[in-house]
């Protein structure tokens, strides 16, 4: 049995909430710069360089990518034979507060839906907890902006409507979004469980990199074609026009009953901020 002190929780958490809203990953990175090279638009050209400027002087002065530092939502695995000295989801909560309120990061959320007083401390997180077997307790940390999570959408499809229908909805979910989300975007895709399972598997996909191909190829196939069609929306980045509206499609599947095709799609902007830890 493998004992994790609840301390180291708490500091790798912050650390985390830090890192991820002043330094995007590599596959973001490269992908601006693909972007900008292929970019159809002058004015789309430009507006890439001034986002590639914006994350080099984010991670240079450890200042935030953006001014909304994030919804923050942690996938957790943790290992059958890990052993946390202390209570797990207290270690996260204090993670996150100790890292919004060190890294200067701005405080998003409110206490009620309706009574709208801020927390103080961006608490209390989304924590969603998986079982596996070994001894790793594995954390994945995401920023999530609200202007692009507004932008989401769930649709409860009848299998009647297939592929060609999961398309179509997809599509017509970034259209309808425009600019609101700040393209370029990365679309997250979950297909299949119950209604709350797409959802969250809409979410997940958004923790995969950019290079990441599906490993079954036709859903692979399927990542391509719906990001091809995004493309030829025109709305390009931050909703000015060209070609690159989108930077990344991904899908996850699950299993789903006879009657019923759930679909979700989860939009992020470009600045995809999330971390990943092992303990």
């Amino acid at each position: 049995m493998k004992k994790i002190a609840k301390s180291l929780i708490v500091n790798r958490v912050a650390q985390m909430c830090q890192e991820a809203n002043f330094v995007l990953n590599d596959d973001i990175k490269k992908a601006l710069l693909r972007a900008r090279k292929e970019e159809s638009s002058e004015m789309g050209k430009n507006i890439f360089q001034q986002l590639i400027d914006n994350y080099q002087l984010a991670e240079k002065k450890k200042v935030p990518i953006c001014q909304d530092t994030g919804y923050t939502v942690i996938f957790v695995e943790l290992g059958e034979d890990v052993k946390v000295e202390g209570n797990l989801q207290e270690a996260l909560f204090e993670g996150v507060k100790k890292g919004y309120k060190e890294g200067y990061l701005r405080k998003s959320i409110v206490k009620d839906p309706f009574n709208r007083e801020n927390t103080g401390d961006n608490t209390p997180p989304v924590i969603h907890t998986e079982i596996v077997s070994g001894n790793k307790l594995k954390l994945y940390l995401m920023a999530k902006g609200g202007g692009s999570e507004n932008m989401s959408k769930i649709k409860m499809l009848s299998p009647a409507q297939g592929q060609e229908g999961v398309i179509d909805f997809v599509v017509d979910t970034v259209r309808r979004a425009d600019a609101n989300p700040c393209p370029p975007v990365i679309v997250g895709v979950g297909l299949g469980g119950t209604f709350e399972k797409a959802a969250l598997l809409s979410k997940k996909a958004l923790l995969r990199d950019l290079d990441d191909a599906h490993s079954d190829p036709k859903t692979a196939k399927l990542e391509k074609k719906i990001l091809n069609k995004i493309n030829k929306l025109g709305i390009g980045p931050q909703g000015l026009g060209g070609t690159r509206t989108a930077l990344g499609v991904k899908i996850e599947k699950y299993p789903c009953h006879i009657a019923s095709l759930p679909a979700a799609v989860n939009i992020n902007c470009h600045a995809a901020r999330h971390k990943k830890a092992v303990l």
